[in-house]
């Protein structure tokens, strides 16, 4: 298959991408739509869920991604492999995520993943970054009492902030008492934590679980 090139950043403020996802079938979508969900947050090429789905059958996963290119070389794979537990979708999830999550089945949606995010450096583009306090709300919504969210990036400053918005969201509660993991509580690792760690750098690590109540 052709390598696809794409942007490695795109501006999710850009109008060509605030029109939101379409609500969707959950059973046309997956064979079993009330397995529980696992959403990746900027899947990428996804390749990290493309494991995940193999490992854990018994699980639906939906990856989320901006680049449609990546989006639609993804379906493919996944259609090769005859992974009928996985599905990509091209959205902008800041604006998306209420569309898509509120057709899903109550208490399905129980682990989110949101793994090297985009950094957007400047301040003037902090608006750009995926994780704002909105979208933990939506979250917050949607995901399954002791449902989890796994936080990670290669950027310290990109890490506190992610981490911060969701501790100060009642609906959360973070898991250790380390400032970050020190290891990644899933079985599979993205290529991004692969090529980081092989090159002796920190990944800032962190968990989130959805409390029974807030305070």
């Amino acid at each position: 298959m052709a390598v696809v090139r794409v942007r490695q950043h795109v501006n999710p403020l850009a109008k060509k991408y605030q029109t939101p996802a379409n609500a969707l079938e959950w059973e046309k979508v997956y064979p079993q739509p009330n397995q529980p969900l696992h959403l990746d947050i900027g899947c990428a090429k996804g390749r990290f869920l493309l494991q995940m789905a193999q490992i854990e059958t018994n699980w639906n996963f939906l990856g989320l991604e901006i680049r449609e290119p990546l989006v639609v070389e993804a379906n493919q794979f996944r259609c090769e492999l005859g992974l009928t537990n996985l599905h990509y979708l091209f959205c902008n999830v800041n604006n998306s995520l209420r569309s898509l999550l509120s057709s899903l089945p109550p208490g399905t949606l129980q682990r989110v993943s949101i793994q090297f995010p985009d950094p957007w450096f400047k301040n003037r583009h902090a608006k750009r970054r995926v994780v704002q306090p909105e979208l933990v709300a939506e979250l917050a919504g949607y995901l399954a009492v002791g449902g989890v969210v796994f936080l990670q990036s290669d950027i310290e400053f990109v890490a506190v902030e992610m981490r911060d918005r969701f501790a100060e969201n009642p609906a959360f509660e973070r898991l250790g008492t380390e400032e970050w993991l020190t290891e990644n509580p899933l079985p599979v690792a993205t290529e991004r934590e692969i090529g980081t760690q092989n090159k002796g750098e920190p990944v800032y690590r962190a968990i989130f679980v959805k409390k029974t109540s807030a305070p």
